[in-house]
């Protein structure tokens, strides 16, 4: 509504929710597109800074992806670019820095809406309050949920107000929309979040969370890869001496960790991510006893 323009670009590894028109945006069929059709056109993808994968400055995988955009699309057709800043189901691929900025400058030359998916990465996940935080990007709208009401049903949309007011009176609604108990479970969650200083203590999980993940990769050749931020932190498994997805070791760990009492999530488009995303209320000592049982499962499955 409020450029009048119809084409959106999304990135390769995203994960944007369920519903029709965002399963287009979504990049992995399997569970979440597969048989679900027929979706939206002019969804059109990018590719996404992945320095693990791709060895490119962030400079460098902004220009590449802009490329793309401009020679399928082209600016003047574009209403937006929605991107996770820490990307979720993809894999906590964090892009290489630079990339965020390069491409919310491009966006703002171009008067194209750049759109902050923060829904898992918002919130104190990272260490700050939302990711985008982190090379100082302010988007034009960003979407939360998740986090935002301590597990109440509830999500949003916040952005300019020349955007949010583009929309005719009516236009915007839904059956549930303002529901009064998750509005009210959000405002203490917040409360919690500012009270406790739960970006803080986030930086303090992810610090913990890098020092066993280390010590793990030093140990297992088959972790390819240790990336995140704040208690948002991730290890690829690959077979050794390569960049080739292991997804089968991944189920053999994630289930003895199960069968031992830690509920792990694997994720990424080859299914051979584990992303570690404590509760940003954990104790040290439970968090230690839970990365325990990680290592044994390591060793178990060797």
């Amino acid at each position: 509504m409020a450029t009048g323009r119809d084409a959106v670009a999304v990135f390769d590894h995203a994960y944007h929710g369920r519903t029709n028109l965002t399963m287009a945006m979504t990049a992995k069929n399997m569970p979440y597109k597969h048989g679900f059709g027929p979706f939206a056109g002019e969804v059109y993808r990018a590719p996404m800074s992945y320095p693990f994968r791709d060895g490119l400055s962030g400079e460098e995988a902004a220009a590449r992806a802009i490329d793309v955009i401009e020679k399928q699309v082209g600016a003047d057709n574009l209403a937006c670019v929605v991107i996770e800043p820490i990307q979720g189901e993809g894999g906590f691929v964090v892009p290489a820095p630079g990339f965020l900025p390069a491409l919310a400058e491009w966006c703002a030359r171009n008067d194209v809406v750049y759109i902050a998916d923060e829904i898992q990465s918002g919130f104190c996940r990272t260490g700050d309050w939302f990711a985008s935080e982190h090379e100082g990007v302010v988007p034009d709208l960003v979407t939360t949920a998740k986090g935002i009401a301590g597990g109440l049903p509830l999500a949003a949309v916040t952005g300019r107000a020349d955007l949010m007011d583009s929309v005719h009176v009516g236009g915007l609604g839904g059956t549930y929309g303002g529901n009064p108990v998750a509005c009210a479970a959000a405002l203490g969650a917040l409360e919690e979040m500012r009270t406790h200083d739960l970006a803080g203590r986030a930086r303090q999980i992810g610090a913990i969370m890098h020092e066993r993940l280390t010590a793990l990769a030093a140990e297992h050749s088959v972790i390819g890869d240790l990336r995140g931020r704040g208690a948002m932190m991730a290890i690829e498994l690959c077979e050794p001496g390569t960049t080739l997805p292991d997804p089968v070791r991944t189920a053999a760990v994630s289930a003895y960790c199960h069968a031992h009492g830690v509920v792990t999530l694997t994720c990424g488009t080859w299914g051979n991510v584990f992303r570690f995303l404590p509760p940003l209320a954990i104790s040290d000592e439970l968090l230690g006893e839970a990365f325990d049982v990680v290592s044994e499962a390591f060793r178990a499955t060797a």
